[in-house]
Parts: structure tokens; C-alpha cells; sequence
């Protein structure tokens, strides 16, 4: 069964989706950035690029030639990401087809609209039986 973790608190998501896919990269885990807006597919490519400062996430899109031989994809279709161990979900709703993944790591925000959507996804996981770790981001930038 797939496993879930929360990442709550985040003051920027997709810092921390670069983060997240860098540690999973650091793993040996193949990961499917899922983006179905566009608009945050291209932040979210341009972000990895420069994350960190003075190293690089490979990534590609789910549908350039060379994403089967990428460990981190970009793209709007989890059912069609062969391979993909991880789904980080950047969708304001419950990605299709998570359940074929390894792991599902959701990212919310400090704040905003976004949270309450992310609520309704956690009971829906929850409901349905799914094991779900929650990490407080705000908690951690305390203890640092």
C-alpha cells in the first residue's frame, strides 16, 4: 500500500518539492513531480534548474525523449509515469493513479486557500486506510 507523507507549513511549496525530489533523487527513488497546471509545471522546472545553488535535480518533462533515462519527471498523467517510485503531488486535488506509487508526498502551505484542499486529500487518504506521516515544517525551522 502506498505511503503518504504530509509536509505541512511549508512557506514555499515548491522549495520544498525541490528539496523533497532532491532527497528522494539522493535515494535512488525515480519521482514523478505531478503539475497539471502548467503554470506551476514551468516554476517548478525553472526552480529545479537552480536548486540547490551549487548543485542539480536532473528532470525533464513526463513526454520529452529522454525521460526514461530522467529520475525526476515533471508532468500531468501519474498513470502514464513508468518506473516512478515517488508522486509528489502539486495539484490542488488527490492525484489519479497514486496508488501505483511507493510514496505520495504532499506539500501545503503556511497558509492560504490551498490548506482546507489539502484537508479534504488528507481525510480521503486517511478514510481509505492509507498509513500517512505527518512533518511539521514550521516545527523543524524552530529546531534548526
Amino acid at each position: 500500500m502506498t505511503s503518504i507523507d504530509f509536509y505541512f507549513n511549508a512557506e514555499d511549496r515548491l522549495q520544498v518539492a525541490c528539496r523533497l525530489a532532491g532527497k528522494a533523487l539522493a535515494q535512488g527513488k525515480r519521482v514523478l513531480i505531478y503539475a497539471p497546471d502548467a503554470d506551476t509545471a514551468q516554476r517548478i522546472d525553472r526552480m529545479l534548474w537552480t536548486w540547490p545553488a551549487t548543485g542539480f535535480v536532473p528532470h525533464c518533462s513526463m513526454h520529452d525523449p529522454i525521460a526514461g533515462q530522467t529520475p525526476v519527471l515533471i508532468g500531468d498523467e501519474p498513470a502514464a509515469a513508468a518506473r516512478c517510485d515517488v508522486l509528489l503531488n502539486l495539484a490542488a486535488g488527490t492525484p489519479p493513479a497514486f496508488e501505483r506509487f511507493e510514496r505520495l508526498l504532499e506539500v501545503v502551505a503556511l497558509e492560504g486557500p490551498e490548506r482546507e484542499e489539502a484537508r479534504s486529500r488528507y481525510r480521503y487518504y486517511r478514510d481509505r486506510g492509507y498509513r500517512i506521516a505527518d512533518h511539521d515544517l514550521a516545527g523543524s525551522a524552530r529546531r534548526e
